[in-house]
């Protein structure tokens, strides 16, 4: 049984209901999950945080990576990011994004996605940082996700797929055996379904998005606080690679007091000819890499740290003046309009740029089929570690790897959870031979909860000890600190009139924090600089000893246990009772 017992302190579920699969998250990939599964047959359930068009993948600016151009192939788009990946991509991950990515791309215009074309009808194809090849498609000029995310929401309500708007997902329900067996969640506001409730499922695809939110600048919006992760590690279920958060180069920088969601710039303005420089307007990356200011985010970035630690700055610049005013109105309109509302004008003056956290490239452990370590558990976009980043993704993947994954873990759910009546629910919102199952030992059941303004206080601890720069002395200062905090909560949760209330704001800290804690336990770990982990104390990349996987567990006592894989291959996923379908084969070991 993989269920540590562990759970969120929430009210017990005043409503149910039944579905096939539940989807969580309204992103690319759960979107396209939701309307494949929908398309096999399977009773679907979409749950989403905010709004249906609400989540990270409306942000994305640059586009969709695909082998979509004439002489490019995914042999080269594999290439490319193994190379972005520091020695850490599962190749076969990698190999299957990049062969199944183009037909997946154009099954997703036949959704009715609207790409920029040429004259000549083709689709518009740019660059970006790690590319050796214009395979970046893109739509809106800059405004990918939005349109990306716009044919997506009409075609999962033009196919009347159930969704559930403004809840929060709290924990996975499994059965006696260990088995998935839904959700419950919370619904903010009036409607159909108010408070917390459960969706009975068997099986549950997690396609909630990133973690960004535990970092005090971030570009991904104020949902993002990983919540996948974090019930993922409750239910027993195993994450990698957390280490690997990649703080995007050129994000919009509003001076030194600026938190949460900043605007992004994208890396396709560099892919245009946009150049980085400092005050002095030289062009720092020249020399540093063969593709200078289009070398992979983590080099670039590290670029800007060096230069701005060098100089004693706080931020670098982005010289797009030479697009002129109508090039930068068509192509980047978007980037135009933000960096215009905050008092800068790109086509006259230099933009202000410095790194903030971007994308997880670690996450929930999984197959080539989104499989987790728990039964009838799945994974897919950046909740996920699939093996496709490794250290540090290639821009514009995230996306593809959504896009192609959603289907794989369609097609999967469909051959092995075939429909069938959801067993009743006991009193607590659990199918009812789970219910029946009792907590074992008394560090069981519901996890201390942080007060709402604790989130603050993660988010400048992470920034201060696990930003883009870290130490040994600053990643044991970011734990003991953290540490504080989870032994505050527990201490606050045995006296009634300090502890904190159930809530969205509460569940949200306590996320943010066990996803902390597990980031800072693998980076503590993770003795070398590799990819976007950049460790000063351990500047050199260390392929004998460290070409290999960080795994973390969550244990029913609730300590973290993190193991070293013995080589760079991702151990394999074998979930118990669930068989593994006939079509591809798993990665060895």
């Amino acid at each position: 049984m993989t269920s540590t017992g562990i759970r969120l302190n929430a009210p017990a579920p005043g409503w149910a209901i039944d579905a096939d699969v539940v989807v969580v998250g309204s992103g690319v990939a759960g979107l396209t999950a939701a309307l494949r599964c929908t398309a096999g047959g399977l009773r679907t359930v979409v749950v989403t945080k905010a709004l249906l068009d609400d989540g990270s993948t409306r942000w994305a600016q640059g586009g969709i990576a695909a082998a979509l151009g004439e002489g490019d192939t995914p042999g080269q788009h594999l290439d490319d990011t193994l190379v972005a990946g520091a020695g850490l991509c599962d190749e076969e991950a990698v190999r299957t994004l990049v062969t199944e990515g183009p037909d997946a791309v154009r099954r997703l215009i036949a959704t009715g996605a609207r790409f920029d074309t040429t004259a000549a009808g083709d689709i518009a194809l740019t660059r970006e940082g790690g590319h050796h090849r214009r395979r970046i498609a893109h739509a809106g000029g800059d405004a990918t996700g939005a349109e990306i995310s716009r044919a997506l929401v009409t075609a999962i309500r033009d196919g009347a797929v159930r969704v559930i708007e403004h809840a929060l997902v709290l924990d996975l329900l499994t059965d006696d055996q260990g088995r998935t067996a839904g959700i419950t969640l919370h619904v903010m506001g009036e409607g159909q379904h108010d408070g917390v409730g459960a969706v009975h499922a068997p099986a549950v695809v997690l396609a909630t998005g990133g973690m960004g939110q535990v970092f005090s600048a971030t570009t991904n919006p104020p949902v993002s606080t990983g919540d996948g992760v974090a019930l993922a590690l409750r239910a027993g279920a195993e994450v990698s690679d957390l280490e690997f958060v990649q703080f995007h180069p050129t994000v919009l920088w509003l001076g030194p007091d600026s938190e949460g969601q900043q605007p992004l710039v994208s890396e396709a303005v560099r892919g245009e000819g946009a150049h980085l420089v400092d005050a002095s307007g030289t062009r720092f990356m020249v020399g540093q890499h063969e593709l200078a200011e289009l070398a992979p985010r983590d080099i670039v970035a590290k670029g800007i740290m060096r230069r701005m630690q060098e100089q004693g700055a706080d931020h670098m610049l982005l010289d797009a003046r030479h697009f002129g005013a109508e090039m930068w109105e068509n192509r980047f309109p978007t980037i135009l309009a933000a960096c215009r509302a905050h008092g800068i004008d790109p086509v006259t003056e230099p933009i202000p740029v410095a790194p903030a956290a971007h994308y997880a490239s670690g996450g929930v452990r999984t197959d080539l089929h989104g499989r987790t370590t728990v039964p009838g558990l799945y994974a897919c976009g950046e909740v996920a570690c699939t093996g496709v980043h490794g250290a540090n993704r290639l821009a514009s993947n995230s996306l593809l790897e959504g896009l192609v994954f959603a289907e794989r873990i369609a097609r999967t759910v469909a051959e092995t959870h075939a429909a069938g009546p959801v067993r009743p629910a006991g009193p607590d919102g659990r199918p009812a031979a789970a219910a029946a199952v009792p907590a074992e030992g008394g560090s069981r059941g519901p996890v201390p909860l942080l007060v709402p303004e604790a989130r603050r206080e993660i988010q400048r601890i992470m920034t201060n000890g696990a930003g883009v720069l870290r130490s040994a002395a600053s990643l044991d200062e970011a734990a003991d600190a953290l540490e504080a905090l989870h032994l505050s909560a527990l201490h606050d949760a045995e006296e009634f009139d300090k502890a904190a209330e159930p809530g969205v704001e509460s569940w949200e800290a306590t996320n943010l924090l066990l996803v902390a804690r597990v980031l800072v336990a693998a980076a503590h770990e993770r003795t070398e600089t590799r990819g976007c982990h950049w460790r000063e104390d351990h500047p050199g990349r260390d392929d004998a000893g460290w070409r290999r996987h960080l795994v973390v567990r969550l244990t029913p006592d609730r300590r973290l246990v993190v193991r070293r894989t013995p080589s760079e291959a991702f151990p394999p996923v074998r979930p118990t009772s669930i068989p593994t379908p006939t079509a591809d084969r798993e990665p060895q070991p």
